[in-house]
């Protein structure tokens, strides 16, 4: 489970690049009841979206030439450089290299062997989120990936991931779900989606964050009625919840969760 004990290999950080902060802010205040606050003219128009004025996730502006819309989540690092010469050790790329952002944290950007882009962070006075786990916040992450085991070895080596597996409930194959080493399944946070090598590009490989909501179906007709789309419809899975994946308007991806009610 997700919590804001942020330790070495959890995501502690998650923020969006768009081609219009006004337009997405807009969208998922809409959806999810965010408000944006500008971070101050020298942040470059980097801001942090706020849930009921705790921090959810950041976002800034990104012209469509620089970079296609999307998530980014990054995990936590003693220490970037670090984690910077690990991911290039073991295949990735380091996309920017690492950079003091102030004195809130040190950050590094890559992709890792198959492509898909994540970011770590080294806290410095910005620890992390303020909310995960709850209603409108940060609830889970999947991998997209066409070579789970690759990606799992990758991940391994970079951030010491554990790992723990259980079958799809269809019968399909085996899920296997993450968490930061030494902290146990109760810490997991995120799972790998096996997708086929000739995917098309919805399809991955990329990082899905999923959102927690109350009512997934009132979710999904929301985000559409705001301009989203639906790319995955609801889906339930037994004492997991029901959840869907979409596209906000500028088609940065993300998904939706609600939880099983606890018994």
């Amino acid at each position: 489970m997700l919590s804001t004990r942020f330790v070495t290999g959890s995501p502690n950080w998650l923020d969006l690049g768009t081609p219009d902060i006004e337009a997405a802010t807009a969208f998922y205040g809409g959806l999810f009841g965010w408000t944006f606050q500008s971070a101050g003219p020298e942040a470059g128009g980097y801001g942090m979206f706020q849930l009921d004025g705790k921090t959810a996730a950041g976002g800034m502006q990104v012209p469509l030439e620089q970079s296609p819309p999307g998530w980014t989540v990054y995990f936590q690092t003693p220490d970037a450089d670090a984690t910077a010469q690990a991911v290039q050790q073991n295949g990735g790329s380091v996309m920017f290299e690492p950079m003091d952002v102030f004195d809130l944290g040190r950050m590094v950007v890559f992709t890792d062997p198959s492509g898909v882009g994540f970011a770590a962070w080294q806290p410095g006075r910005n620890k992390g989120l303020d909310v995960v786990n709850d209603t409108g916040s940060l609830c889970w992450l999947e991998l997209n990936t066409t070579a789970p085991d690759a990606a799992l070895a990758f991940y391994d080596k970079v951030f010491g991931w554990e790992t723990t597996s259980m079958p799809f409930p269809d019968g399909s194959g085996m899920y296997t779900m993450v968490n930061p080493a030494g902290e146990g399944a109760e810490a997991m946070f995120g799972g790998l989606v096996p997708v086929p090598a000739d995917a098309p590009e919805t399809e991955g490989p990329y990082w899905l964050p999923y959102f927690e909501v109350e009512d997934c179906d009132a979710a999904v007709a929301k985000a559409e009625q705001l301009g989203g789309r639906v790319t995955m419809p609801v889906v339930e899975a037994e004492g997991v919840g029901r959840f869907a994946s979409l596209a906000d308007p500028a088609g940065a991806r993300f998904a939706v969760m609600q939880p099983a009610a606890q018994e």
